[in-house]
């Protein structure tokens, strides 16, 4: 079973782009600053604190870096689910177990080992109980988009897996 092919990229860029984008908004949101602020922020994951004090340059780069890392994680949800098609028939718990994952991964392993200004002592002491249940939810919406396109994207690419006469996925 080849799990991305070409039918499989408009699933993964539609998924990964609205994602991130709406992901922007939330975080802005959240911490209430402007999403040129958040964007910095991000930026700050390659240049460190110097993104924040930077311009149009630094936002543009965070803009990239959060539709990059969205993308990606669009195509590995989409790599798993092509695996597991109950995760992607089953969209909204795939979407809720995806979003718990983004959540740990990101906040456990890429922020703290990135160059942005946040180490794990830090994350694991500073976690603030609403701050971080406001950004779980917004993991769960992140996860819950990019399910709910692959589930539609990808309907048609795993009926197109299973074999003439087998059960289908919504046969299953």
């Amino acid at each position: 079973m080849n799990a991305i092919g070409f039918s499989s990229l408009r699933p993964i860029l539609l998924g990964g782009l609205v994602a991130g984008t709406l992901d922007i908004g939330a975080a802005s949101l959240i911490n209430t600053l402007s999403p040129v602020v958040i964007l910095r922020f991000i930026a700050t994951g390659v240049l460190g604190k110097a993104a924040l004090g930077e311009g149009a340059g630094a936002a543009w780069l965070g803009l990239i870096l959060q539709w990059a890392m969205s993308v990606l994680i669009a195509a590995i949800y989409f790599v798993v689910t092509a695996q597991l098609p109950t995760l992607r028939r089953k969209w909204v718990q795939g979407g809720l177990l995806s979003g718990v994952v983004i959540f740990l991964v990101m906040n456990f392993v890429v922020v703290p080992f990135s160059a942005a200004p946040v180490t794990f002592q830090y994350v694991v002491t500073h976690i603030h109980l609403l701050r971080a249940a406001e950004n779980l939810i917004a993991m769960f919406v992140f996860g819950l988009i990019i399910a709910l396109v692959a589930s539609r994207g990808g309907a048609a690419q795993l009926s197109a897996d299973v074999p003439a006469g087998a059960a289908g996925p919504s046969e299953q």
